[in-house]
Formats: C-alpha cells, structure tokens, sequence
C-alpha cells in the first residue's frame, strides 16, 4: 500500500513512492484515499504499539494534502458492485469502492491482481511501477 510504503518509509518502496508524491505535486494532481486506509494504517501502529507512527499517520491524514472519501451510501454501492461483479477481497473492494465513488482517474497499487482490471468509475488501474510518473 502506497501510504505504508510512504509513512513506515519502506526499505524497498520508499524511495519510488517518493517519486510519485512529488511528480503529483508538480502537476497539481488530488491524493485521495479513503478512510479505510486511515483506520488500517493506525491498526498496524497500535498493534506494534507505534506511538509516534500512529502520530505521524494521523497528521498526515490531517493535512490538506490528502482527500479523504468517506464510505458512504453510495459508496456501499460500488462496493457492492465490484464485491458481485469482481469477487474481490472486502478491504481491496472498499478501496476500489472509494476511488470509484471519487472518480479517481488513477488507482495506484502494488496488488498484481488488481492492474488493468476495468472497474467502473475508474479510469486506470496501474502498478507502481507505472511509467506514468
């Protein structure tokens, strides 16, 4: 996940994600993320009793920098859509549900099984990897 990489800053990840936030800092691109990926980014710092990451999570995710999407209604929607169509496991659903109802252009992961697939209000489904940035 691109916020664990970029937060716990990765051994291997770290320096590619790096990239990414300030590649999308130049062009003016929206980080959005749902939050879902706030209530797991803190789950695994309280679990490690990571008092100063949990502290680091939460600021971040505070700052404007990141759009946060609720899981809302029509949220469930989506989520309900891919979970039926897709088989998707329940967190990747709830990400892919968020970036939907946000009408995200593109979705970053580094989950082999979810690159190119073609889900509805999403352009772009890409890897890390992506020649993009």
């Amino acid at each position: 996940m691109l916020f664990i990489y970029w937060l716990e800053d990765h051994a291997t990840h770290a320096k590619r994600v790096q990239h990414i936030l300030a590649r999308m800092q130049e062009r003016q691109d929206v980080l959005c993320t749902s939050t879902f990926t706030l209530a797991e980014l803190l789950t695994g710092a309280y679990r490690r009793a990571a008092t100063e990451l949990a502290d680091r999570i939460r600021a971040a995710f505070e700052s404007s920098e990141i759009e946060m999407i609720p899981f809302g209604v029509e949220t469930a929607e989506h989520y309900a859509l891919i979970r039926g169509r897709f088989g998707f496991s329940p967190p990747d659903a709830i990400h892919l549900a968020c970036a939907a109802q946000a009408k995200a252009d593109l979705f970053l992961t580094n989950d082999q099984s979810l690159i190119g697939k073609g889900i509805p209000g999403i352009q772009f489904i890409a890897g890390m990897d992506t020649e993009l940035f």
